[in-house]
């Protein structure tokens, strides 16, 4: 992760700035109480969110005053404008809101590089745990505990007992059972926010099958980190999960370790 460069940006920049945002994020967490308001779709929003965002707005336009950021908590961009950027920063300042609000620790910073739809650089910085995912086309990916060195990760071989597949904590599906029904699953890992394509990424799952409603920043940077780590995201019929649609609700996804 040191010196970690991507088409001369240095990832290592974007990393201390999601560790500001998610120090942002820890003083409201650790408060006694916090406010909980609901936005126009009924997903909720607090002020942890919104001081996330404001830290990652500061740091990105400080260092990279060039590409431009598309963020859940900013303002609406017009798709006629942002159809024109070939590179942006995709940003969910606060990935598992839900989780946030459970106090269960499981909610993520996730910032990630787009470029020509593509998410080819990404990090999710887990505040609870101080634990920090990078990855990279150029650079693999990477995982940093606190100030301990970065440690390179990759996506494992299925055990033989079986699958470890990951499931949303918060949203269950019935079509997942139904994926899952002639597949040999050994455990069932149920995971918040954007950690359920971390825990691929770093071997300690096999797939995590998405079908049910997510936005584009809730997977960008999450999605790089497994690519990088050697594994796959693709939409359910084997396509391109790409970046920077229209619409930026995905279309279900399927992300896989060493499935072959």
């Amino acid at each position: 992760m040191t010196g970690c460069l991507l088409n001369n940006i240095d990832l290592k920049i974007v990393c201390d700035i999601a560790r500001q945002a998610g120090a942002a994020i820890m003083q409201v967490y650790q408060r006694d109480d916090f406010d909980v308001e609901l936005k126009g779709d009924n997903s909720p929003l607090t002020a942890a969110d919104k001081a996330s965002h404001q830290m990652i707005m500061a740091g990105l336009t400080q260092h990279f005053a060039d590409i431009p950021v598309l963020s859940e908590e900013g303002a609406e961009i017009p798709y006629e404008q942002r159809k024109l950027w070939s590179r942006f920063w995709l940003v969910d300042p606060l990935d598992g809101t839900k989780e946030f609000i459970k106090r269960n620790g499981e909610f993520t910073v996730n910032i990630a590089l787009i470029e020509d739809g593509q998410a080819v650089a990404g990090v999710v910085y887990v505040p609870v745990q101080d634990k920090m995912y990078c990855g990279s086309q150029n650079d693999g990916c990477w995982t940093q505990q606190g100030d301990e060195p970065p440690v390179k990760v990759s996506v494992r071989t299925i055990p033989t007992q079986g699958l470890t597949v990951v499931m949303s904590r918060s949203h269950p599906s019935a079509e997942l059972e139904a994926y899952l029904k002639d597949l040999t699953v050994a455990e069932a890992l149920p995971v918040g926010s954007s950690l359920k394509l971390c825990v691929v990424a770093e071997g300690k799952a096999d797939l995590y099958p998405r079908l049910g409603p997510t936005m584009e920043w809730d997977t960008a940077a999450g999605h790089a980190v497994v690519v990088a780590a050697g594994g796959t995201v693709t939409t359910v019929d084997g396509g391109p999960l790409c970046y920077n649609k229209e619409n930026l609700l995905n279309p279900y996804f399927i992300v896989k370790g060493r499935l072959d």
